[in-house]
């Protein structure tokens, strides 16, 4: 049975669930941030899944790349599993545009965050749900 970490659960909001991944929307409206969580329980590390899901996985972080891509058109597709806070498999997919708070450097760590109000929040996670739908 697949279950969220807490601390992804309480940074993020739920945008959709693909067919391996379930996409959610990072609490930080400096930039358009991503995270895909394969819902496979006790996955930890990309090369641990199966073959499959391995293809899966990289099928939806590009459609995620292009979602994000489409909307807010960034000079930069930012792609990573870290894991170093959160063990649970994740992946971060943002747009970076040169000029944001941490250009060049990474977001993490930098410093730099702003949560959503909530309006804000729901009508992106609407556009974003919408955009997934029309971009399989």
């Amino acid at each position: 049975m697949f279950s969220l970490n807490e601390r992804l659960r309480a940074d993020t909001r739920p945008v959709t669930d693909l067919g391996l991944c379930r996409v959610l929307l990072m609490n930080n409206r400096l930039w358009p941030w991503l995270i895909l969580v394969p819902m496979r329980e006790g996955a930890v590390e990309i090369h641990r899944l199966d073959e499959g899901d391995q293809k899966t996985l990289m099928q939806e972080i590009a459609q995620a790349s292009r979602v994000v891509e489409r909307l807010f058109a960034p000079d930069k597709m930012n792609v990573g599993a870290l894991g170093n806070m959160v063990p649970q498999l994740h992946v971060h997919v943002i747009g970076r545009t040169r000029g944001d708070p941490a250009w060049p450097g990474p977001v993490w760590g930098s410093g730099h965050a702003e949560p959503y109000e909530q309006a804000d929040a729901d009508a992106l996670v609407d556009r974003l749900a919408e955009a997934f739908r029309a971009n399989p």
